[in-house]
C-alpha cells in the first residue's frame, strides 16, 4: 500500500475541504436599475445603495457611455414601476 511520501499540514488540508462546501453566491437585484449586484454592496452600475446616490458613476464616464448608461437606467426604473 502507498505511504504519503510528506504529511500535509492543517491548513493545506483545510483549504482542500473548504472548497466542497462552497456555494453560489445569492444576488440581490438593484432596485434603481434592476442588475444583479451583491447584497449590501453599492451598485457599479448606478452607483446608489439603500436608495441615495453614494458613486458619483457618470463622472467617470464618457460623454457617449453617459448617455447610454442614462437611458439603461430610465428604462429600468420604468419596467419597475410597471
Amino acid at each position: 500500500m502507498a505511504v504519503p511520501r510528506h504529511s500535509h499540514t492543517r491548513s493545506k488540508v483545510g483549504k482542500t475541504r473548504m472548497h466542497k462546501y462552497i456555494g453560489k453566491v445569492a444576488l440581490a437585484s438593484c432596485p434603481k436599475c434592476a442588475k444583479p449586484i451583491l447584497s449590501h454592496t453599492a451598485c457599479k452600475n448606478c452607483g446608489y445603495y439603500k436608495g441615495k446616490e453614494v458613486v458619483n458613476v457618470m463622472a467617470k464616464l464618457t460623454k457617449k457611455e453617459a448617455k447610454n448608461r442614462e437611458k439603461e437606467i430610465k428604462t429600468a426604473e420604468k419596467e419597475s414601476k410597471s
